[in-house]
């Protein structure tokens, strides 16, 4: 099942922030880090949430739980590049058949795993320490979104979960009706692809129905909204955002002034 709750502290001095300042802090530190390819930049990047991973307020075993599925992403990226990268230059480190590894392949794979984790950390911890409805009442009255646009990305924040719900009940059902593919690994990615276009489907079909029900309830009227809960954006927040990118640009200097620093371009 899919967790999206806020799982912080909420008396946490950076858990505390105005949702919008959170999120425009975490783009404006990973961003920056996009314009390398060495590792130590975004190295220096992960330290830096680790080290702030308190001040937010969660626990590094949280952390770990919800962001896990970069593990396999990172093991993607490095199969991929030992697989098929084209710069083979630098010594030898493992040379078995097609499968060759030298220097240059490996400090590349370590750049981009690095660079992964660095970049999509922050988002994990961002939601991990916001709530989505004070994310979108941001959003209308700190960044000026549509509510339109907000509330429908609450909507769909809010099924999100769901989706792992489904999927369980669809493979047990299947299961019930005797469609298993056992140990065939081709049987298995059929089954797959064909649970996950059924996963697709309904996924339309409640979106559809949730789209209807919302515009029957008003929230495509035009008209302008009152506000419930307000968020307020203070000096703080703006402190937040600074900080922020002021340690990215310091995490890019540091790789400039060590003479590691590999422009993306160029």
């Amino acid at each position: 099942m899919i967790d999206l709750e806020p799982v912080a502290r909420p008396d946490a001095p950076l858990a505390r922030r105005n949702p919008v300042a959170k999120l425009a802090a975490a783009l404006l530190f990973a961003v920056p880090l996009l314009a390398t390819l060495d590792p130590v930049a975004p190295a220096i990047a992960i330290a830096i949430e680790l080290a702030v991973l308190p001040l937010f307020g969660v626990r590094y075993r949280v952390l770990f739980r919800r962001a896990w599925p970069l593990l396999a992403a990172a093991g993607g990226v490095l199969v991929t590049l030992v697989l098929f990268a084209a710069d083979r230059s630098g010594r030898v480190l493992l040379d078995a058949g097609p499968v060759v590894v030298t220097s240059t392949v490996l400090l590349t794979a370590l750049g981009l795993v690095l660079r992964l984790f660095a970049v999509a950390l922050p988002g994990v911890i961002v939601f991990a320490t916001t709530d989505p409805t004070d994310l979108a009442d941001a959003l209308v009255q700190n960044a000026r979104a549509p509510a339109r646009f907000a509330i429908g990305a609450l909507a769909a924040f809010r099924l999100l979960p769901l989706l792992g719900q489904e999927w369980q009940t669809i493979v047990m059902a299947r299961r019930a009706r005797g469609v298993e593919a056992g140990r065939n690994p081709v049987a298995k990615l059929r089954l797959f692809v064909s649970t996950a276009f059924t996963l697709l489907v309904g996924a339309i079909r409640r979106g559809t129905r949730l789209a209807v029900a919302m515009d029957a309830r008003g929230f495509d009227a035009g008209v302008p909204r009152t506000v419930a809960r307000r968020q307020h954006f203070g000096a703080a927040d703006w402190l937040l955002v600074v900080a922020a990118t002021a340690l990215a640009v310091a995490a890019l200097g540091v790789s400039v002034a060590l003479g590691t620093f590999r422009p993306l371009i160029g």
